[in-house]
């Protein structure tokens, strides 16, 4: 008997490991079949998540875009201030460099005909005079011509 009861030890001791066994291939397989389910999971929320997050980006691209677009304006209308301040500027000091450059252009003007007059060369208006003189005298030369 004592064969037999070493036996059904033994028996009882390899159908607890077996058990153990077939258990512990059991659970490795659910962690196996859990580890694909996380992954397949994570696969479809990671597009989902990842298509989420394209059009928060677009969303946020299109506010970004907005506040250039005003920032830009507002940089122009102030730009078009100071450009037309400036060209005011402008205008207001070409005048004043006119006026200047034609007050120098008379009294150069002036004294190159003061020197010239001085040293005897007859001036535009003392040529024209002497012209109208000439024209006069031309026509009373043909008047009196045609009258004889």
């Amino acid at each position: 008997m004592s064969k037999v009861a070493v036996r059904k030890k033994l028996e009882a001791e390899v159908d607890a490991k077996a058990t153990v066994l077939t258990d512990v291939k059991v659970y490795a397989r659910k962690i196996w079949l859990a580890g694909l389910g996380a992954y397949a999971k994570a696969g479809q929320e990671g597009a989902d998540y990842f298509k989420t997050l394209v059009k928060a980006g677009e969303g946020v691209e299109k506010q970004g875009k907005k506040q250039v677009a005003a920032q830009i304006d507002a940089a122009n209308s102030q730009f078009d201030g100071v450009k037309s301040t400036v060209t005011s500027n402008v205008q207001s000091v070409k005048g004043k460099v006119d006026l200047q450059l034609d007050k120098i252009e008379k009294a150069f003007d002036s004294r190159v005909a003061g020197a010239l007059n001085r040293i005897g060369i007859p001036s535009k208006q003392d040529v024209d005079a002497l012209s109208a003189k000439l024209d006069e005298l031309s026509a009373l030369l043909e008047h009196v011509a045609r009258t004889k």
